[in-house]
């Protein structure tokens, strides 16, 4: 299960929608927290962390863009290290 965090001050950017559509994704669990400590990002960008890391982008709909490939390139990552692990 993959997990994506937003933090609701960061709503202001327009995240609310695109937490909105990721929680409609079935391997996807969205969280939102009151702060996730990074308020100079919060305050300048749209951004959420995915599996813990940080994706920034300069729109909420880049952000939603750039979420997906996060997860996918994490997806991909994960699949290489099983198979480099099996492999041993």
């Amino acid at each position: 299960m993959n997990i994506v965090e937003f933090c609701v001050s960061n709503a202001h950017h327009g995240t609310d929608e695109v937490l909105k559509k990721l929680e409609q994704l079935p391997d996807v669990e969205v969280i939102e927290y009151g702060c996730l400590g990074n308020c100079g990002e919060c305050y300048l960008s749209p951004y959420a962390l995915v599996n813990g890391e940080s994706v920034v982008a300069e729109s909420a709909e880049q952000l939603y863009d750039l979420v997906l490939e996060a997860l996918r390139q994490q997806e991909e990552e994960r699949s290489a290290l099983d198979k480099l692990l099996g492999d041993l």
